[in-house]
């Protein structure tokens, strides 16, 4: 006997009802569709098993007890139809210990008979609720899979593009340089002034490119070198971003030796290989930009807002204009003409990845003639 009544898109749930009691399984299957569910019922486990599809059902209400086959045998084979499909066992009251031997076996709770509506809606509720909780969470595995798999891919492509550009593209400027350099050195006199122009132009050029290309290079490295973060003291890696940046700007700083103020320093959790590149670049920008001012000075402090650390570098120099911010930590993105201050635009595109990949955030705040200060915060080892 099977009991199907009519279908409803907004149903609370499809339930499949197997009870070898005729009367029984009608009236069931008659109050839960008045209670808003679509049930189909059979009185033969044999049968329900012949028109059980997958995905059809979302839930099996089945009688512990029936001759041709038992309540947990039924829920194996149903299983093996369609594995995602739910179960609720019914039985009477002497057969409790059998019913939660059928939860052990794969049913999420059981039904006591004789049937009591304000007794079963809700279990029949927490076992939906429970059955499409476990498919959002299997899709989103699912959906977590196909993204590792594409991520991957995208790593290999990543990976086979910069062996690319770093073998076949660079050669040739490279190529394209030494060879400006050769034929201004050796025909240089005989070139003239406008020759000797156009080859420097030439020259220049392809030197600025390569570094453009190397500059990529290091921002797709920061993208996906993996990181190993621990509590870090960042004083001492400072320290060496200070030593490093001071040698690297000399002629920007025109001889005049910077004013670095250092406050204290809480740890962070962090990469310290990774990190020093933050640190280095802030620093070795606070220098470049203040050069200018008769007294440069760099300031760097750090201060604890609940579960963060947030380092600042602040210096006295040119500055910027606030509406033009968010081009910042873009790739190439410059506030300044590269011939007042040389760089290749990628550093701080690059300080922003390593910043993002630590969970972390970094901005800056400036006035143009006043200084700037670019701050970033890291989680905290306390949190």
């Amino acid at each position: 006997m099977q009991h199907t009544p009519p279908g409803d898109p907004a149903s609370r749930g499809r339930l499949l009802i197997v009870d070898d009691e005729s009367a029984q399984l009608r009236a069931l299957c008659e109050t839960l569709a008045l209670e808003g569910f679509t049930p189909e019922g059979f009185a033969s486990p044999r049968t329900a098993l012949s028109a059980l599809q997958p995905g059809r059902h979302e839930l099996l209400l089945t009688d512990l007890m029936m001759p041709e086959m038992d309540g947990i045998e039924l829920i194996a084979a149903a299983r093996r139809i369609d594995p995602d499909l739910g179960a609720l066992v019914m039985t009477g009251h002497g057969t409790i210990d059998t019913a939660v031997q059928a939860m052990r076996g794969g049913a999420l709770d059981y039904i006591l008979k004789p049937f009591r509506l304000n007794a079963i809606l809700p279990v029949i509720g927490r076992a939906l609720d429970l059955q499409r909780l476990r498919r959002e969470n299997a899709m989103l595995l699912a959906s977590e899979r196909r993204h590792a798999a594409a991520l991957a891919a995208a790593y290999q492509d990543l990976e086979a593009f910069s062996y690319s550009v770093s073998h076949d593209l660079r050669a040739p400027l490279l190529f394209v340089k030494d060879f400006a350099q050769r034929l201004e050195d050796d025909f240089g006199e005989r070139l003239g002034e406008d020759g000797q122009r156009i080859v420097r132009i030439i020259r220049d050029g392809s030197i600025s490119m390569d570094e453009m290309v190397v500059g990529l290079l290091a921002f797709a490295r920061a993208s996906r070198q993996p990181l190993e973060t621990r509590p870090l003291d960042m004083e001492p890696i400072v320290q060496a971003c200070i030593a490093e940046a001071r040698g690297a700007h000399p002629v920007a700083t025109g001889g005049r030796e910077p004013a670095f103020v250092i406050g204290t320093l809480p740890a962070a959790l962090a990469d310290p290989g990774v990190i020093r590149h933050v640190w280095g670049n802030l620093i070795g920008n606070a220098i470049k930009y203040s050069a200018r001012n008769d007294e440069p000075r760099v300031q760097i402090d750090a201060r604890i807002e609940g579960n963060e650390v947030t380092y600042s570098v602040a210096d006295n120099g040119i500055g910027f204009d606030m509406r033009y911010a968010d081009k910042l930590f873009g790739v190439f993105r410059r506030l300044h003409s590269a011939k007042d201050f040389p760089g290749t635009g990628v550093g701080l595109a690059i300080a922003h990845r390593i910043v993002q990949r630590h969970g972390g955030r970094i901005w800056a705040e400036s006035t143009p003639g006043e200084g700037s200060r670019f701050s970033f915060a890291l989680p905290s080892p306390q949190r």
